[in-house]
C-alpha cells in the first residue's frame, strides 16, 4: 500500500516507518525535524520518500494524503517539559495540524491511525484505564493538562468524522521506549535516566519517586499500531497500545543503574523545582489491553528489563 506517516523520522515513527518498509509498503513520511531525526531512518532512507515539513502546511498536508492509501498521523508536539515551556506552539501543533490530517483523510476517503496518548486520562484513580473510563483533568491554569486535552480534541474531531465516514482508529500509547529515545529524555523517563546512568550522573526522580508507569518496548508499541491500520476489527475504535506491568519509577532508576553498570545515586528532586508551581503529575497510570487483546490480538512480548538491555545495547552503539 501506499503509506504516509507523519512523525515518521521521530522516536516511534521510525520505527513503524522500519515494519511498513520491511512488509512492502511504499511509504512517504512528513516530519519537521523539530523532535525527530533523519539518522533514525537510516535502515529504511533508500527505500522512502522523505518530506521536511510541518502537518500546520494544510496545502501540503492535503497532497500528501491524497497520494496515500493509508496514513499514520504520528507528528505531535511531545514531551511534558516542552508542553509546559511553550504551551501555545504545542496546542496549535496538536490540534490545528492534527486537524489538517483528519479532514484531509476525511475529505479523500483515506484510512487513518491517530496515534494519542495515556495522557487522556489525566488524573484518574481508576485502574486499569480502560478506553470509556471518564477522564479527570486539572485546572486551565495548569499547562500540564493542556497536551490532554489536545489530543481529546483531536479524538473528538476523528470519532465525529467517522460518523460522517472516515475510517479511523485510534491508538492511545503508554509510555513507550526503547532504540532511538532522544538523549535529551524529552519525552521519557527512560531516556533521563540511562543519560544520567551513563554520565555517573545522579538519576533526577520527580516528587516523592512513589509514582507508577507501566512501559512498553517500542517493538510492542509499533505491533499495536500496525494491527490498529490493517485489521478491519479495528475502524471505528479505540485502543490502549501498552504493557500493564507496573514498576515503581525509583525502581526503574535502580534497575537502570544495574543494568549500565553505574556509581550513579538516585536524588529526588520536586516537582517545583523541575517545572515550576502549579504542576500536577497521576500517581499510576495503568492501562487495560482487555479492548486491544480481544479486537486486535495485541499483546506485549517484551519485558521491561529486556527491553531496557536492548536500549542500553542501542544507546552504546551510537552515543559513544
Amino acid at each position: 500500500m501506499k503509506v504516509l506517516v507523519t512523525g515518521g523520522a521521530g522516536y516511534i515513527g521510525s520505527h513503524l516507518v522500519d515494519r511498513l518498509v520491511a512488509e512492502g509498503h511504499d511509504v512517504t513520511v512528513l516530519d519537521d525535524l523539530s523532535t525527530g531525526s533523519l539518522h533514525n531512518l537510516e535502515k529504511s532512507k533508500q527505500h522512502i520518500r522523505f518530506i521536511e515539513g510541518t502537518i500546520l502546511d494544510g496545502s501540503r498536508v492535503r497532497t500528501l494524503v491524497t497520494e496515500s492509501e493509508l496514513v499514520f498521523h504520528l507528528a505531535a508536539a511531545v514531551g511534558v517539559g516542552n508542553i509546559i515551556a511553550d504551551p501555545l506552539t504545542s496546542l496549535i501543533t496538536n490540534t490545528r495540524g492534527a486537524e489538517n490530517v483528519i479532514e484531509s483523510c476525511a475529505t479523500s476517503g483515506i484510512r487513518l491511525v491517530l496515534a494519542s496518548t495515556s495522557e487522556i486520562y489525566g488524573k484518574t484513580t481508576k485502574m486499569p484505564m480502560a478506553e470509556d473510563d471518564d477522564r479527570v483533568l486539572g485546572s486551565t491554569n495548569v499547562h500540564r493538562w493542556g497536551y490532554s486535552t489536545a489530543k481529546a480534541i483531536d479524538e473528538h474531531l476523528a470519532l465525529a468524522h467517522a460518523e460522517h465516514g472516515l475510517r479511523v482508529s485510534i491508538v492511545r500509547y503508554f509510555n513507550s521506549f526503547g532504540p532511538r529515545l532522544d538523549p535529551r529524555g524529552y519525552g521519557s523517563v527512560v531516556a533521563n535516566f540511562m543519560r544520567q546512568a551513563l554520565a555517573g550522573e545522579p538519576l533526577t526522580v520527580h516528587g516523592d519517586g512513589t509514582q507508577t508507569r507501566c512501559f512498553t518496548f517500542v517493538e510492542d508499541t509499533v505491533d499495536g499500531t500496525m494491527r490498529a491500520g490493517f485489521r478491519s476489527e479495528a475502524l471505528g475504535g479505540v485502543f490502549n497500545i501498552g504493557n500493564d506491568v507496573e514498576t515503581v519509577i525509583t525502581d526503574l532508576a535502580h534497575k537502570i543503574i544495574d543494568i549500565t553498570g553505574s556509581t550513579s545515586k538516585v536524588e529526588l528532586v520536586s516537582y517545583e523545582q523541575r517545572y515550576g508551581p502549579r504542576f500536577e503529575d497521576t500517581k499510576r497510570r495503568v492501562p487495560s489491553l482487555v479492548r486491544s487483546r480481544d479486537v486486535l490480538g495485541y499483546s506485549p512480548t517484551v519485558s521491561l528489563v529486556d527491553g531496557l538491555h536492548r536500549t542500553l545495547a542501542w544507546w552504546q552503539s551510537t552515543h559513544r
